[in-house]
């Protein structure tokens, strides 16, 4: 057998390669989080060579040119485990974790110091490959964010990578929008999960609801707070935090000035 991706799960990788085995160049649509078990792997990007053996972890920045190389070595076959990080994956852990870009990122790849946190996190995947049945999307979802978290911890830089989205395809604001206005986050943060800067969001915006950001999302806020209030019976203290909003105080003077009345009001 020259080679095997082994893969339940799609966004969970295992290559095994059991033979000389070359891949010509490629492009990689997503960011990668890598881990080589055995073999090397050699990586030619420009005028810069890789190699990587085991033990090494590394990062392949998205829609880069590479040459890979994967060959066994010291008698054991190249294995290594591969986390792709979709523009979906990271949008949904931002809008729960503020980014903090600090510089323009080089998109060169990126290799990791060996850490306890890594780790533990390879080897808690290693088992899943030997399941029979698929690993549950929540569990995926679970180990993926897990990677992120790691990631940010031993390298304070990394939003500069993952928080970049000016690389991938901006996309539809209407509907990112409608499932999101309720995070608690900068309008410029959403520019950047859209896609987008922030000059160019507020311009889309506009021109999707016809209204600026800010009046839009508080409307959206209050209309859901009220929907909670008087459909669900939850009370202000509960609702005010789920609906995006800071603080109690904020919460209860922008509701009343919109619908005229105070939470503490409905019964």
């Amino acid at each position: 057998m020259a080679g095997q991706e082994k893969s339940k799960y799609a966004e969970i990788l295992l290559s095994c390669i059991e033979e000389s085995y070359f891949e010509d160049e490629t492009i990689l649509e997503y960011h990668s989080f890598a881990r080589v078990i055995s073999g090397e792997m050699r990586v030619i990007q420009g005028d810069k060579l890789y190699t990587f053996g085991p033990g090494d972890s590394l990062i392949f920045p998205n829609n880069q040119l590479s040459r890979l190389s994967k060959n066994p070595k010291d008698g054991l076959p190249y294995r290594a485990l591969v986390i792709f990080l979709t523009p979906k994956r990271l949008r949904e852990f931002y809008l729960k974790n503020p980014m903090q870009i600090t510089a323009p990122n080089s998109y060169n790849i990126k290799t990791l110091d060996k850490h306890p946190l890594l780790e533990s996190f390879f080897a808690s995947l290693i088992p899943y490959f030997d399941l029979e049945s698929e690993l549950p999307e929540k569990i995926i979802s679970v180990k993926i964010e897990e990677a992120i978290t790691i990631l940010r911890t031993i390298d304070k830089n990394i939003d500069n990578l993952f928080g970049n989205f000016s690389h991938t395809d901006k996309i539809d604001i209407a509907s990112f929008m409608e499932k999101n206005y309720m995070h608690n986050i900068t309008i410029e943060q959403f520019g950047h999960l859209t896609g987008r800067s922030l000059t160019t969001f507020k311009r889309d915006f506009k021109k999707t609801f016809n209204a600026t950001p800010q009046k839009w999302i508080i409307q959206k806020r209050l209309e859901l707070a009220h929907y909670q209030l008087t459909k669900k019976g939850q009370k202000p203290k509960d609702v005010y935090l789920e609906t995006g909003f800071e603080n109690l105080s904020h919460f209860s003077f922008a509701f009343k000035k919109h619908f005229g009345y105070a939470p503490t009001e409905i019964i």
